[in-house]
């Protein structure tokens, strides 16, 4: 049997080592006592305690395994990455890590390694779901919009991480980049925004964050975005945060000893936006395609609206975040993906094979994406 490894075992990477221990064995790895502890009641996956932030301790700790799962937060998952390739290890990851990852590919193919990155729901999906339609199709417009939210809308907040909270954080900070008519384009996070009708939520807010990611380099299509939702009304006070400096890096001396805004800030608020037990989310995306195919004027849109599992008491954005991941994993592990080097979701989903079987093992488990077409 194929042996795995899941670096991570926050929400999402136990919701991966669960589906995957079902037709593999599974090893998790976290430095959270807490976070393996939840997963003790399956017999089938082993546990390990260990620190990550070591490189060496990465390195050790995959040797022995076949593949590697990526689900820690995004300021880990590079070096992660890299430590994983210098293994000679191929692995799947799903940290947003700010780093461009083509900065790997050449040391991943030096050394025959498979590297998938961003293998969630957004980016992740709408890469795959693009790169599926790239091959049949003159595009002319790609826009996709995600998120994760309660659904209960608790103030002041409205709003759990349901990932890694200092990934939230870097939504509201990182610049987004999109492509407008050809040309690349910078804009502060939280600009342009936008209110549609989500059903069946209702109105959701939505603005500029930096999603496309490696769409960017791989794909020559002359309008690409990608926008995340909140509840209305969520840019207001995140700005008032933001501008004010809590957001910030850079020590302030406070009582003579040196404090970062942001460590203040995490403190203050991760409490806050825990999904507390019995608190259900959901999970939203909406991914919407026009150009032309044979000639002919087309756009394609799909949706998905998924919610907290309650047989499972898993979360919406662990599933669908998750199970593309677990989705790519078996695939690469049934040999469907020869690719070496860098290989972001956009490559799988060219092949009809590799995108059928994603979308078909996520509806198995009741991720379900509704497509239209005009």
């Amino acid at each position: 049997m194929k042996k795995i490894v899941v670096l991570g075992a926050g929400s999402v990477g136990r919701a991966i080592a669960i589906d995957l221990a079902k037709s593999f064995e599974v090893t998790a790895v976290d430095e959270n006592h807490s976070n393996l502890e939840r997963l003790s009641e399956n017999k089938h996956i082993k546990t390990i305690l260990t620190d990550l932030n070591e490189d060496e301790e990465v390195q050790s700790v995959v040797h022995d395994f076949d593949l590697v799962i990526g689900a820690l937060p995004g300021y880990m998952g590079y070096k992660t990455i890299k430590q994983s390739i210098l293994a000679g290890k191929d692995i799947v990851d799903v940290s947003l890590f700010p780093e461009d990852p083509f900065e790997l590919n050449e040391l991943a193919r030096k050394n025959n390694v498979t590297v998938v990155v961003d293998a969630g729901v957004s980016p992740g999906m709408g890469n795959a779901i693009l790169g599926y339609h790239n091959q049949k199709m003159d595009i002319t417009s790609y826009k996709c919009y995600g998120g994760g939210l309660p659904f209960k809308r608790e103030w002041p907040f409205e709003y759990k991480a349901v990932f890694s909270p200092m990934d939230v954080l870097e939504e509201y900070t990182r610049p987004a980049r999109y492509v407008l008519n050809g040309e690349l384009v910078v804009r502060e996070a939280l600009s342009e925004a936008e209110i549609n009708n989500f059903e069946p939520v209702g109105s959701l807010e939505a603005w500029n964050t930096d999603g496309l990611r490696t769409l960017i380099k791989t794909m020559e299509i002359p309008n690409m975005i990608e926008k995340t939702l909140r509840y209305p009304g969520t840019i207001k006070y995140i700005k008032v945060l933001r501008e004010t400096g809590f957001f910030s890096s850079d020590p302030l001396l406070v009582n003579g000893k040196q404090v970062r805004p942001i460590d203040v800030t995490t403190k203050l608020l991760f409490p806050v936006w825990e999904l507390k037990k019995g608190e259900e989310d959901y999970t939203m995306l909406r991914v919407i395609i026009k150009g032309k195919e044979n000639g002919v004027d087309k756009k394609i849109t799909y949706n998905l609206f998924d919610r907290f599992d309650k047989e499972t008491n898993t979360t919406s954005m662990a599933r669908t975040t998750g199970y593309p991941c677990a989705a790519i994993a078996n695939l690469f592990l049934n040999g469907m993906i020869d690719h070496k080097g860098i290989c972001p979701p956009e490559y799988i989903g060219k092949d009809k094979k590799n995108f059928d079987f994603v979308l078909n093992y996520l509806t198995d488990r009741g991720v379900q994406y509704n497509v239209t077409e005009e």
